[in-house]
Parts: structure tokens; sequence; C-alpha cells
């Protein structure tokens, strides 16, 4: 079996006490503008301006004084914190569910001001560090807990899926909800929401699964039960969506439609691992695609699965083929029933060839050796309205 490497979008978590419900954290800005917390979601100030003075319950207090008592420049907290009120976020869900409230911000959308899906995926990555900093687990290392760190272990993602219903908009608020739970006896899986603040309504869902790797040696590595101490009371089983049988994705050869060659590592694509960071991978897999099928279609649907990491000494290529095989086929045994709204959408649709397209893809390292698979991908693609 191939080594599965590649960290980006980190997991973990923790244990100790249990959150009150009726936790409050208010903001009182020239004795104006309030903002209110209950242990549900943050809501903003609409405009904030001069000197700001927070009004916080006795409980919250407690936790920003541990926060303001850690020693240097990041404050990472060293016990479970239910309050985060400079990335506003909260734990919520019995003390292990994390939320926290973003805006799209300008340079995270494209010319048709809807996020990016390097936007979203760069969102799923930075709520899952902060559910991990939050936990008080976090140690030296890329979303590693403190039991992580004294054996020489990292995360490394072996599979992902994302399904973006709608795509957010610029300056739109939403909520991003994420949580992990067991994947067999030595994995986890990290599963998110994204939904809107003002309609509710879930407009992005996620889920990965992660495994551990010695960093020295590169090998994958069992659970420790000290890291499974650490983490496991954080795990329950609620899923972003089902997949009751893992498609297959099948491996491209070198006769593959499109191709874009000799792609080298930039040092800016290197994440806190010295690895290439996943979305740097997402987006060598996309740009592969001829550019006037992006005018017409949009991704609804993207699987992943990691196969090794890459280095910045590494030279990519990156392959991909347009299926001509009908929708119908590959989803008729999906139920439809289980919140999969791609897969109701195919099956009401009447004409699946021409509203739904699909593109298989490989990324590989090329040399003077046999090239080396690195991930293996699959992205279903909607037409646009």
């Amino acid at each position: 079996m191939n080594a599965l490497y590649n960290l980006a979008l980190c997991p973990t978590s923790c244990s100790h006490s249990t959150p009150k419900h009726n936790t409050k954290w208010k903001t009182e800005v020239n004795g104006t503008a309030t903002v209110a917390l209950e242990g549900k979601a943050l809501s903003r100030a609409s405009s904030v301006t001069g000197k700001q003075r927070r009004i916080v319950s006795a409980a919250s207090v407690t936790e920003l004084t541990r926060v303001s008592e850690t020693k240097g420049r990041q404050n990472i907290p060293t016990e479970k914190q239910l309050v985060d009120p400079f990335r506003q976020g909260i734990i919520t869900e019995g003390g292990v569910r994390y939320r926290q409230t973003v805006v799209i911000r300008s340079y995270e959308v494209g010319a048709d001001k809807t996020a990016t899906l390097e936007s979203i995926l760069n969102l799923l990555q930075e709520t899952a560090l902060n559910h991990v900093w939050v936990s008080g687990l976090l140690g030296d290392g890329f979303g590693a807990t403190h039991g992580m760190v004294r054996n020489n272990l990292i995360w490394v993602v072996t599979r992902m899926q994302v399904q973006v219903d709608e795509y957010p908009i610029w300056g739109e608020v939403m909520e991003v909800d994420t949580w992990v739970g067991a994947s067999g006896k030595n994995g986890m899986r990290r599963d998110w929401l994204i939904r809107s603040d003002v309609t509710g309504e879930v407009l992005v869902r996620a889920t990965s699964t992660w495994v551990m790797m010695n960093q020295q040696t590169r090998r994958l590595s069992k659970m420790p039960e000290v890291v499974r101490a650490e983490i496991s009371p954080w795990f329950i089983e609620n899923k972003a969506f089902e997949e009751e049988i893992p498609e297959k994705i099948y491996k491209l050869d070198t006769n593959a439609k499109f191709t874009n060659s000799n792609l080298k590592p930039k040092r800016s694509d290197l994440d806190m691992n010295h690895h290439v960071n996943n979305v740097k991978y997402v987006n060598w897999m996309l740009e592969t695609i001829p550019h006037k099928f992006l005018e017409n279609y949009q991704l609804t649907r993207m699987t992943l699965e990691y196969r090794r990491e890459c280095s910045s000494s590494d030279v990519v290529e990156s392959l991909c083929k347009p299926e001509e095989e009908r929708f119908e086929e590959r989803h008729q045994d999906r139920n439809v029933d289980n919140g999969d709204s791609l897969a109701s959408a195919l099956f009401q649709d009447g004409n699946h060839s021409k509203s739904f397209k699909a593109y298989t893809h490989l990324l590989q390292i090329t040399g003077d050796k046999e090239s080396e698979e690195i991930v293996r991908g699959r992205t279903i693609w909607r037409r646009k309205l």
C-alpha cells in the first residue's frame, strides 16, 4: 500500500468539562452596540468603532484569563475553552463540536463574486485548526496534539469529499460547524457543514479521513493510547453526508486527454509540516481542465484519494480525462434521501449527460524513475444557470 500523505485540513480535539449552554458573551461599543452569545452562535455588531469593552459571564472570564496567562505571542490555550471571541468561535453540542462565524471577504471570491473553491478549502482547514486550538490540546505542529508531539507524529489525510450545493457570495455571513469521529481503529474522521447565517441553508458539506505518520520515518503509525485518550472524548457519530459504498477512482494512464506537466512547488506552497499544501493539489488538478468547459460548468462535488506526499523538490504532472458514461449508472445505488442533494438532483434532472459532467484526475511525480501517484481525484460539475 502506497503512503497516503499530505497534511492540510487538520483534525483533533480533547476532553475536559462540559459547557454550560447559557454561557453569554457580550460586547459593548461606546455604550451602544451589543453582541450576545447563548451557547448557540455568535452574533455580530453591525458597526464597531472606538475602544471595545467586553462583558462576560464568570465562566467566560475564567476561560479568557486562562488564555491570557499563557506565554508567547500565540497564546495557545492549555485547557479547553468554551468561547473564542477573537475568532468568533464557540464549542457546542455537549462540548465537542466547534462553530465559527465567518464573512466572505473580497480576496476570497472570483470574477462572479462567489467564493472560490480554494477559499472554501482554506476555510475548512482554518476552522479545523481553530477547533484544535480551543481544545487545549494543540502542540508544536500543524494540528498535532501534545501526545502526538511526544511520539513524533503528524496527521495525514487519506481521503476527502467536498460537496458544494451553492457557493457563498461576497460579504455573506456564514456559520461553519466542524467535528471529529472515529474511523476504524487508528483513523479519525473530520466533517464540516457551512450554512448561511441568514437563511440557515447548508451551502457546503465536507468529510475527510485522517491517519498518523511518523515525522522522521515517513511511515504510517498506529494511534498511541495516549493520543486516543486525548481525542476520543471528542468523537461524535454525526456525519456531514453518508457514503454507503465509497466510489472507486480508477488510475489514469499516460493517454489522458488533458495533461499539464513540469509543475514545481513554490516555497509558498508548503505548509507548516513542509508538505505541499492540499489546496495546491486541487489547483493543479483543476487548472488542467479546459477553460472553455469552466466557463459553462461549476464544480459541485469532489472526491480525493491521497497516495503519498509531495516535497518541494518534486516535479509533478497533472492528468485529467472527461467521463463519458451516464451518471445514473454510478448513482443508481445511492440513497437520495440521506441528505445527498447532488444525488437527488441527478435523478430529478431528465437529461443527466447535459446538466452534469465528470472528470477523473491524477497527480503524479515524474522523473527518472517510474512515476509515483500523489492524488487520485474525481470531480462532478453542474451546468451554470
